[in-house]
C-alpha cells in the first residue's frame, strides 16, 4: 500500500469508549466523554474543541456568532449573554426575532410554557401567540413594537446601520443582566441584523415611518436603517482581524451573512482569507440544497471558509446542544478570561480593533 492509504491496523486503532455516568459528572466531563463515543455526541465534542481553539487565539482574532431560531423562547437568552460578557463572542449576527424578543423580555415581559396541541383559534381570540410549546402575549408584543418606534422618533432622523440601532436598544437593556443586547452594548460587541425588516422590530419602525409620512416630514427627519452600511462595517471587521472563527447557532440569514462577510472583505479590500475555524449546530440537512443545512465544506468551494480550516457540524436541536457547549466552555475556562475585541468607530469607519 502507498503511504497515504491507511492500513487495516490503522483503521482499527482507536476503540469507542463506553460513556460512564454512574458517578456524578460535570458538563465538561460529559462533553469530554462524548469525544470517545459516536454520532452526534462526538460531533458536539468536536464543536467544543473547535470553539476552545478559537478562544485560545491571542491578538486581533475575531469570533463571529450567528443566532437564529426561537432561542429566547427556548430559554437560551442568558447563555448567549453570558458568552458575550465573558469575551467569548466578538461579533453577533442575528435574526430580528431574537433581538426583538430579548428587548421584549428586558422590558419585564415573559414567554410562558404552553402546549403544542393548543386550540390556536382560541389562542388568537385571547391575543396569545404560540411558538410550538411556548406562549407570548400579543398585547405586550404590539406595545413593544410601538415603543421601539417611539424611541427612534425621539432620536430623530438619519441613516443608521443595524449595529448603531441595536446598540441604542441595548442601552435600554443594560440593567437586565440576562439581556443579549444589554451585554453587547456594555462590551462594545457589534450586533448586526441584516434581515431586520422581517421581524417585529421592522413592524415597530414601520409604525414610526408611517407617522412621519402622515405628518409630512422630510426624509432627512425620518429614522432609516441602512443594511448596505452593515456590509461596509462588517467587511472592515473581517479585513482588520488577524483571523476569524465562525459559530453558527442554527442557519438562515445569519449563517449566510457571516460567510458573505468574507466575500465582502475580499471584494472591498482584496486577498481576504476565509474563516479559519467554524462549527454549526443545526437540524437542517444538506440534501435539500438550502444554505441552512449546507455543509461547511461546501462553503470552502466559495472561499468563505479557509481550505485548511478546522470545521464540523452537529445535527442536534439547539436548546439541547448550546447549554452543553456553553456550560463546558464556562467550566473548562474558569479563571481564563478572554479580553475580546474592543472596536473603535468613527461613524461607519472602523478605526481599530
Amino acid at each position: 500500500m502507498t503511504d497515504d492509504v491507511p492500513t487495516r491496523d490503522d483503521l482499527l486503532m482507536t476503540p469507542i469508549r463506553m460513556l460512564d455516568v454512574s458517578d456524578k459528572v460535570t458538563i465538561g466531563q460529559l462533553m469530554e466523554g462524548f469525544a470517545n463515543t459516536s454520532f452526534q455526541a462526538r460531533r458536539l465534542s468536536q464543536c467544543l474543541s473547535i470553539y476552545e481553539r478559537m478562544l485560545d487565539h491571542e491578538g486581533e482574532f475575531s469570533i463571529l456568532m450567528g443566532l437564529s431560531g426561537a432561542m429566547v423562547a427556548a430559554g437560551l437568552r442568558k447563555i448567549v449573554s453570558d458568552l458575550i460578557r465573558s469575551g467569548y463572542v466578538d461579533v453577533v449576527v442575528t435574526t430580528g426575532a431574537i433581538v426583538y424578543q430579548d428587548f421584549y423580555q428586558a422590558r419585564g415581559y415573559r414567554h410562558y410554557r404552553g402546549d403544542p396541541n393548543s386550540d390556536d383559534v382560541l389562542l388568537h381570540s385571547y391575543m396569545i401567540d404560540r411558538i410550538y410549546d411556548t406562549y407570548v402575549d400579543e398585547d405586550k408584543f404590539r406595545e413593544t413594537d410601538v415603543f421601539i418606534g417611539r424611541i427612534m422618533e425621539e432620536i430623530g432622523g438619519g441613516r443608521y446601520s443595524t449595529r448603531e440601532f441595536l446598540s441604542i436598544l441595548g442601552s435600554r437593556c443594560i440593567n437586565d443582566p440576562d439581556s443579549i443586547l444589554g451585554a453587547a452594548h456594555s462590551r462594545g460587541v457589534p450586533v448586526y441584523c441584516p434581515a431586520i425588516a422581517d421581524s417585529s422590530i421592522g413592524i415597530g419602525l414601520a409604525t414610526a415611518y408611517k407617522r412621519a409620512r402622515d405628518e409630512g416630514k422630510p426624509s432627512s427627519d425620518v429614522f432609516l436603517l441602512d443594511t448596505i452600511r452593515d456590509n461596509y462595517e462588517i467587511a472592515q471587521i473581517v479585513h482588520m482581524s488577524s483571523g476569524t472563527g465562525a459559530v453558527y447557532l442554527g442557519g438562515g440569514v445569519p449563517k449566510n451573512y457571516i460567510n458573505d462577510a468574507v466575500v465582502m472583505a475580499d471584494m472591498l479590500y482584496g486577498e481576504q482569507d476565509g474563516h479559519e475555524y467554524a462549527f454549526q449546530i443545526t437540524m437542517d440537512r444538506a440534501e435539500w440544497g438550502g444554505l441552512s443545512g449546507s455543509t461547511l465544506g461546501e462553503a470552502q468551494s466559495w472561499g468563505k471558509i479557509l481550505a485548511e480550516a478546522t470545521h464540523t457540524m452537529a445535527h442536534v436541536e439547539l436548546s439541547v446542544a448550546l447549554p452543553l457547549i456553553a456550560g463546558a466552555v464556562m467550566e473548562r475556562r474558569e479563571g481564563k478570561p478572554r479580553k475580546g475585541r474592543r472596536y473603535t468607530w468613527d461613524g461607519d469607519s472602523l478605526l481599530s480593533i
